[in-house]
């Protein structure tokens, strides 16, 4: 099966883009707006709506296989590459990309991601030809996009259902109760991006949302087996409020009884200015919450972003769980890499990504996560629970149902 054209057309991504940066710095909110000047270069306002780079790859028997490049939420921040501009994307990196694959065979997902990752994309246009490539290997072999990855990165586990974490985005309350109607495995990411509203002198409003969250899900689970993780993506405001490490620890000890029996996963419980000092202070606030025996898992996110960031993650022994941003990470080689690389540490891989991505990036993000064997899966894509969360199951379900389907009718012949 050969690549005979390529076709890029802008599109639009979910949710916005937002500069992280110029919230920081005490952005004004006005209803979905921000107001204020500009700090983050490639931003055209504080908020603006996401866009996407549909890449479309035509097969030599006029089949199209498809795409979506995207920059998540806070692009541009912690080292993370610019806000994608979709059109001007298209004008730059089209005319390349066509001389390299027009004419390439789409047999082997790997081969073909090693001719393009010689290109030097930018992570948001190589995450969207990447998922064409792997969508491409698919349809030529006749298998599911999970059973590519398996087979081409050596999973031999079976081939399952992946939890999934759903984010409530803003509606830190009401969003709460679909998630617990739907039995999400993880929730709900909570958006702690503000250390005054949202985690209050002594952490006390955090405390208060958590425990509620908590009583929530115990009070209103239709199963009384249902526990879910409760997951906070704390945004480094934990360390705008707590003055040391060894507060931020004691703080998280007590935050970790408030959610028992629940499990609690935090997420960039502090920020730092680069990747080496994010590093050391994830590897020092895990290395003091084991010798309390305190049982918080710690993600890593803010600069840990490509594969080889990862990598450093991993040596230093800095995490409980990577978050494996895959817009970030770029192409899905990179992501199916980091994902086993993980796992040869002892260290759960989460499949994360953004609110920013589109129907096709979440649809093509579950089978690799299955593929991979991932732990963790960010439903996607935007903010709103019902949406995001059907878009990964069901893709899970057609998934496994083909797969099964598959194994039955060999068993019979």
């Amino acid at each position: 099966m050969l690549i005979s054209g390529i076709v890029a057309a802008p599109g639009a991504g979910t949710y916005s883009n937002d500069d992280q940066a110029a919230i920081a710095a005490g952005a004004t909110r006005d209803g979905y707006f921000y107001d204020g000047p500009v700090l983050t270069p490639g931003y055209r306002a504080i908020r603006q709506p996401s866009e996407s780079l549909q890449i479309l790859l035509v097969l030599d028997d006029d089949h199209v296989v498809t795409g979506a490049g995207v920059s998540v939420q806070y692009a541009g921040g912690s080292g993370r590459e610019p806000v994608l501009l979709a059109t001007a994307a298209r004008d730059r990196w089209l005319p390349v990309l066509d001389d390299v694959l027009r004419g390439a065979t789409l047999d082997s997902f790997r081969a073909t991601s090693a001719l393009v990752g010689t290109l030097g994309l930018p992570r948001s246009i190589a995450y969207g030809v990447s998922q064409a490539l792997l969508e491409g290997a698919a349809y030529a072999t006749r298998r599911t996009m999970a059973e590519v990855v398996a087979a081409e990165y050596g999973n031999a586990a079976p081939i399952g259902p992946v939890p999934i974490l759903a984010q409530c985005g803003e509606d830190r309350h009401a969003a709460i109760d679909r998630m617990v109607l739907r039995g999400v495995e993880s929730l709900p990411h909570g958006l702690i991006n503000n250390a005054g509203q949202l985690v209050g002198p002594g952490g006390r409003l955090l405390m208060d949302y958590a425990g509620w969250v908590r009583d929530r899900v115990v009070a209103r689970r239709l199963d009384p087996a249902y526990e879910p993780v409760i997951h906070l993506d704390c945004y480094g405001t934990l360390g705008d409020v707590f003055g040391s490490p060894a507060q931020v620890a004691g703080f998280l000890a007590e935050l970790s009884d408030r959610c028992a029996p629940l499990a609690l996963r935090i997420e960039q419980p502090v920020r730092a200015p680069s990747r080496e000092a994010q590093i050391d202070v994830l590897r020092g606030l895990r290395t003091q919450l084991a010798a309390s025996g305190t049982p918080v898992q710690l993600v890593a996110d803010e600069w840990c972003n490509t594969h080889e960031d990862v990598l450093a993650f991993l040596d230093a022994e800095a995490a409980d769980m990577i978050q494996i941003k895959m817009p970030d990470v770029g192409s899905i080689d990179d992501t199916v890499r980091s994902v086993r690389a993980c796992h040869a540490a002892g260290v759960a891989a989460y499949c994360g990504g953004s609110c920013t991505e589109t129907d096709l990036s979440a649809r093509v993000a579950t089978h690799v996560a299955m593929g991979a064997g991932a732990d963790l899966l960010l439903a996607r894509p935007g903010m709103g629970v019902d949406e995001a969360v059907m878009v990964t199951r069901n893709e899970m379900a057609r998934t496994l149902a083909i797969i099964e389907h598959r194994s039955a009718r060999d068993r019979s012949q």
